[in-house]
């Protein structure tokens, strides 16, 4: 079941927030172009400079402010992992558990030496099956510890009783991800670069017939994409909410001997399975009856060797860069062994990483200035509610009641998670304890059914750069390390920060009240609290601000094939959350001028020209040609850009401040769409 959570950004980056850095200027002329007229490029003018001074590594497919964050940070984490394999660590400690994951990791040697060979013992068990009621068998296997091949299963909160856990079904197990690869003709060549990788994977790894092999594969996982849901129904939160009984669910899908399922996955008793997209597990169904039991094995078989490829030796895991990094993304080198192999503990143990890290980067007064920006921020959306002219007041009333009942995360959790239960034992292969780790996660998941929520766990470990929404709980979480410079600066002036980490908050604010979180009532059950007039006002400023989006080219046509175009209604809840960050964040930098007057021009640009720049700052990137096209496919956020000059056109105060009249900044007042 994929978490709710509600990003202003999905590039998930990490950052220690006390360095060097902290003492860069509030806003660098340095990052400017200024060849550019910023009425007609904003984001250019303000980003310009720093593009040229950042130029795209070999090993990225998008290299931005917050890739230098993460950069930044792989270098301290990594010394601290080395220094973990330094000193004799108790056994079954979080340190003995990290250093001896990043050692496996480093290993090439050893990984190069036994090759494939740790993979081999899952595939021989899996091409033993003979007949399609051992295959239920083999994918409860597979969903433990190597894949969600077929379908998904797991657990979350029940989205009518936000209270308890429930149990889900999803569409799961298209190789390339995106049911478009496989149906769009302009996606041809993808197609074919996904059977060669197959065609080597299954070489390398033994599997016969290989290149028939993998051409069965990409027929089988083409029909199930043909039933699957694009991206932009994905986002229908309520249309995914299917329950069934137990009891009609086996009898649906009656392919899978699911006691045996479930008895193998631990899932103990239930009442109710809510299914996200029925007619997807009756294809899989279906197919499971009409396919070969060859074909089956062997869709099976891509799927763990996809998940295996980065723990075995090279030669696998080359071949899979080639296709997915390199012509998916247009990644030109692979990431740096060192690199990959810190970020394997710091994804398995990310709370015992971060326990660490906020002892050594974050300090308490770090925690209560976020919680005043939040603070300030709540104040200014409640006046944005309380100012709509599309909204009537019994609507506005509860929008008050759940802005006022946030639960407001900062910095870290209260209570750690447990690792002690995980073993990382290094006599096994590096790909036999990501399995145990993967299984270790899953029957964590798995224990939570029919209990109560934990409304104090968190959903991103305090070293990554992000910060979320969750509509479930109502709950708006900022890990400790988006407090740091571009984000925050205590260095800098108001205006700047609260075009950052200002714009930040409010972004995960305006989520609980954007095309999906509105659906949320203010104690996270989905429940529809707006009149209908208010619900057709909000439908028809949301469609104005898809079609701004989809007007927008982001690649233009080129060898025969047509231009791309942004997709507005993919990105529309992040195009939302943009908006409503910009104008409350503003308003809560003016509240703050209250009793004091607007500040003096500072370097030569007003407060209200510095809130933007400083907007435009944190998007500044270089980015592949694949990379945009992939995104714009897959991501619900816009391109960096986009979020910059597309949003901005809508606001009259950056209109104001600038002084813009005309140029392709320029949108007439008439044409803005304003939400929140």
């Amino acid at each position: 079941m994929r978490k709710l959570l509600l990003t202003i950004t999905t590039i998930a980056v990490m950052a220690s927030c006390k360095n060097a850095a902290d003492v860069r200027p509030a806003i660098d002329r340095a990052n400017f172009d200024e060849s550019i007229a910023l009425n007609e490029d904003f984001y250019q003018y303000a980003t310009g400079g720093w593009q040229k001074a950042n130029p795209m590594k070999p090993e990225f497919s998008r290299y931005g402010v917050f890739d230098i964050l993460r950069e930044n940070n792989e270098v301290r984490l990594n010394e601290l992992f080395a220094s973990m394999t330094k000193s004799k660590a108790e056994k079954g400690s979080v340190e003995q558990k990290i250093a001896d994951l990043y050692t496996m990791g480093l290993d090439s040697v050893r990984l190069n030496k036994e090759g494939v060979a740790p993979l081999k013992a899952d595939l021989a068990q899996l091409m033993q099956v003979s007949e399609l009621q051992h295959v239920t068998i083999a994918v409860a296997r597979i969903h433990m510890a190597a894949g969600n091949p077929l379908f998904g299963i797991g657990v979350s909160a029940d989205l009518m009783n936000s209270n308890i856990n429930a149990l889900y079904a999803d569409q799961s197990g298209l190789g390339m991800g995106n049911r478009d690869y496989y149906l769009d003709e302009e996606h041809a060549s993808k197609r074919e670069g996904y059977v060669e990788w197959l065609t080597k994977a299954f070489t390398i790894c033994g599997i016969d017939d290989a290149a028939n092999a993998a051409k069965g594969v990409l027929e089988f996982e083409t029909k199930m994409a043909k039933s699957f849901r694009s991206n932009v129904q994905l986002r229908d939160v309520a249309s995914q909410y299917n329950p069934m009984s137990k009891a009609d669910f086996v009898k649906r899908y009656d392919a899978i001997d699911w006691a045996t399922y479930f008895r193998d996955m631990g899932i103990g008793e239930f009442d109710k399975i809510i299914v996200g997209q029925p007619e997807v597990l009756d294809t899989v169904n279906g197919l499971l009856k009409s396919e070969s039991l060859a074909t089956i094995k062997n869709y099976l078989a891509a799927s763990v060797i996809s998940s295996a490829a980065g723990y075995v030796g090279d030669e696998l895991y080359t071949a899979h860069f080639d296709f997915f990094g390199r012509q998916m993304s247009g990644q030109q080198q692979m990431r740096p062994r060192w690199k990959r192999a810190m970020a394997v503990p710091n994804g398995i143990l990310g709370e015992a990483v971060g326990e660490i890290y906020v002892k050594k980067y974050f300090p308490e007064s770090d925690k209560q200035r976020v919680l005043e920006l939040v603070k300030n921020l709540q104040t200014a959306l409640g006046q944005h509610i309380d100012a709509l002219d599309w909204m009537s007041d019994e609507t506005k009333a509860k929008a008050r009641e759940k802005l006022a009942t946030f639960t407001i995360k900062i910095g870290y959790p209260d209570k750690w998670k447990d690792y002690s239960s995980l073993t990382i034992n290094p006599a096994y292969s590096y790909w036999e304890n990501m399995k145990q780790a993967s299984a270790w996660y899953t029957a964590d998941n798995i224990s939570k059914l029919g209990k109560e929520v934990d409304r104090d766990e968190w959903f991103m470990t305090p070293q990554y750069v992000n910060a979320y929404y969750n509509p479930t709980t109502n709950e708006i979480c900022f890990p400790a390390a988006i407090l740091q410079p571009p984000f925050y600066n205590s260095a800098a002036d108001d205006a700047v920060n609260y075009g950052a980490i200002g714009v930040v908050i409010g972004h995960e604010m305006t989520h609980g009240f954007d095309d999906q979180g509105r659906h949320f009532d203010k104690a996270g059950n989905m429940a529809n609290w707006w009149t209908e007039a208010d619900s057709e006002a909000f439908k028809k400023k949301t469609d104005v601000l898809v079609e701004q989006f989809n007007k927008v080219e982001v690649l233009p046509a080129k060898d025969g094939q047509p231009a791309i175009m942004a997709d507005g209604a993919l990105s529309l809840g992040e195009n939302i959350a943009d908006q409503g960050g910009l104008r409350v964040a503003y308003t809560a930098l003016h509240n703050s001028f209250e009793g004091k007057g607007e500040p003096e021009p500072i370097d030569g640009f007003t407060a209200d020209q510095r809130f933007y720049l400083s907007y435009a700052t944190i998007w500044g990137q270089n980015i592949r040609d694949e990379e945009i096209a992939r995104l714009t496919k897959t991501d619900v956020h816009s391109l960096g850009k986009n979020r910059v000059n597309v949003t901005l056109r809508n606001i009259d105060t950056f209109h104001k401040a600038f002084g813009i009249t005309e140029g392709a900044m320029y949108l007439p007042e008439n044409e803005r769409i304003i939400i929140w």
